[in-house]
């Protein structure tokens, strides 16, 4: 009978353990010791996890254990000091006053403390996983270039149950904006939104979220793929140039011409900034683009390349670039060094490889004949030999690759022709981005001093993560978002910031027309003499930011004295 009753303990022993742990889980005091060993245990975990795959990691993130408090209000403060809320840098003008005032959720950012608030969590996440309703589906238009080569453009489109959750959310809503217009738009119809992905191509989790959002807040939603990127043909032998917006060009004008009377904004995803901001330089005032925003943006290509990344990355970069280029092996062999770019273990040199004509395998001639007009893939169309001579005209010096790594950033350096973009820019960066150089290496005199860009600063965020804390209530300005689950605060910002840089346009196109008065020709007059006045004398430099001092973002300093700027954009190219 004993030996019963003692093995009957044994058996309801670990129950009665249970029991009594959950029992005591129930005092707070002891709640709140053991999440404090738990969270203890896994950051010792999470140390020897980065130690072994060579992740660089904060030892100082004891903060982030900390009890999460109330989102920082103190968004911009003399002094530089940071706060919960982004640093924001800019150039004080009216659209950045009018920014602060209306622009609510670039106050209000809730980043999720460790462990999903740790950089390369919140990257992995955003790169690789992602769990999204079946809302969307994508139709496909191949758009012909100037060259005969092809890009990609993805239109977003609702299926029914993206319609069906549209219409509840809507039920539950009862709340739009007046007169039925669009989400930040001049007119009733719908504006578009452009985005650009990493420059290695594909859909990451991070952009079909963007896209998501952007839907069901009343977007017209394209993606644009560089030739040879995410299924697209390539059918020249010659692949996009980190800095090129020659196909972006043409594709913009393209989707111009498509939505006339939509407004058009873009978004850049990581490095898909070395497109949009080069495109922005190059076409100035004459760009079809209303605004524009990039996500952890690579301002500084060539310091990008040459930056060590942790291996992890580096090498799931090199894995996709090198997976494109050898889908098209043997066409590629007659103009390149297929076989070194292969072995390459840097992005530097996969780079220079395959765009410098000083690491490929043959030279070309740099003048060639313009009798050839076939540009397909067999005839090695990536020497000019292959291509018109019209096409040789538009193309220019892209025609023919860079003689070496220098030139090559001479011509493709984002911000080379930073004084000419006319429309405003929003960069959201973080100081944890485990892809991108220290945030010390920012160009922050740009922001300083151009009255189109602005940058918004946080502590936490990851490349192009910026995950919301559980579950918030996003209230910033007059967006009426629903609850959002799993949100992404640099999603919000972007689309808000769209929002009251139309409004704020509209507004500034208003009074102008109010100032123009009976005196039509007096007016007309004055309002071209302040459009010749509308920024700063503009001269291009070959490469406006190749290697700036270096400025610590706690030393910043913001002007207090505000320009007199106008924000009509004169269209002179």
């Amino acid at each position: 009978m004993a030996s019963f009753v003692w093995d009957c303990l044994f058996c309801l022993l670990p129950s009665l353990l249970l029991l009594l742990l959950s029992l005591a889980l129930r005092w707070p005091r002891v709640s709140y010791w053991a999440r404090l060993s738990v969270t203890a245990a896994g950051w010792r975990l999470w140390v020897i996890i980065c130690l072994i795959l060579e992740l660089p990691f904060d030892r100082n993130t004891r903060t982030w254990t900390k009890e999460a408090g109330s989102p920082g209000t103190d968004v911009l403060s003399g002094s530089g000091q940071a706060s919960d809320g982004p640093m924001l840098i800019y150039k004080p003008t009216a659209l950045a006053k009018y920014l602060l005032q209306h622009c609510g959720s670039l106050a209000r950012p809730r980043l999720p403390s460790w462990p999903m608030g740790d950089p390369h969590l919140q990257t992995l996440s955003s790169l690789l996983c992602g769990k999204h309703e079946d809302t969307l589906q994508f139709t496909r238009d191949h758009l012909l270039l100037r060259d005969g080569g092809l890009v990609a453009l993805d239109w977003a489109v609702r299926t029914r149950l993206g319609e069906a959750v549209r219409r509840k959310r809507w039920e539950g809503r009862k709340e739009h904006q007046p007169g039925g217009k669009a989400l930040g738009c001049f007119t009733t119809t719908p504006p578009v939104l452009l985005l650009i992905p990493q420059s290695w191509g594909g859909m990451t989790p991070h952009l079909k979220a963007l896209c998501h959002q952007a839907v069901h807040q009343g977007f017209y939603v394209v993606v644009f793929h560089a030739r040879g990127t995410a299924g697209c043909p390539l059918t020249t032998a010659r692949l996009t140039e980190f800095g090129d917006p020659a196909d972006f060009e043409q594709a913009v004008a393209y989707i111009h011409s498509r939505h006339p009377s939509s407004v058009l904004v873009a978004v850049s995803e990581g490095s898909g900034s070395g497109i949009l901001l080069s495109y922005l330089g190059e076409c100035g005032s004459s760009s079809y683009l209303t605004a524009a925003a990039a996500i952890s943006p690579v301002l500084l290509g060539q310091l990008w390349f040459e930056t060590a990344m942790p291996p992890i990355y580096r090498w799931g970069i090199l894995f996709h670039r090198k997976r494109q280029l050898s889908r098209y092996l043997s066409s590629f062999r007659a103009v390149l060094d297929v076989d070194r770019a292969l072995s390459c273990s840097s992005l530097r040199d996969f780079e220079e490889t395959i765009s410098c004509s000083s690491a490929q395998l043959q030279q070309r001639d740099p003048r060639p004949p313009v009798s050839s007009q076939n540009s397909g893939l067999g005839s090695g169309s990536h020497s000019p030999q292959g291509l018109a001579p019209s096409v040789l005209w538009a193309l220019g010096e892209r025609a023919f690759p860079s003689k070496n790594w220098d030139s090559y950033w001479e011509r493709n350096e984002p911000l080379r022709d930073a004084d000419e973009v006319a429309v405003p820019v929003l960069c959201i960066c973080s100081r944890d981005d485990p892809l991108l150089p220290p945030a010390s290496t920012l160009p922050l005199s740009l922001f300083q001093s151009n009255p189109y860009f602005l940058l918004a600063l946080t502590n936490r965020g990851g490349h192009c993560g910026f995950t919301l804390e559980g579950r918030e209530e996003m209230k910033g300005g007059r967006t009426g978002n629903e609850e959002v689950e799993e949100g992404n605060w640099s999603h919000i910002a972007v689309l808000e910031y769209f929002r009251v840089v139309a409004d704020f346009l509209k507004g500034e196109e208003r009074d102008r027309v109010s100032c123009a008065g009976p005196q039509g020709e007096y007016s007309q007059a004055g309002q071209r003499s302040r459009s010749s006045n509308m920024a700063p004398t503009r001269r291009r430099r070959a490469n406006m930011v190749r290697r700036p001092r270096l400025q610590a973002p706690e030393q910043i300093s913001v002007y207090a004295e505000e320009d007199n700027f106008t924000w009509k954009r004169s269209y002179t190219r």
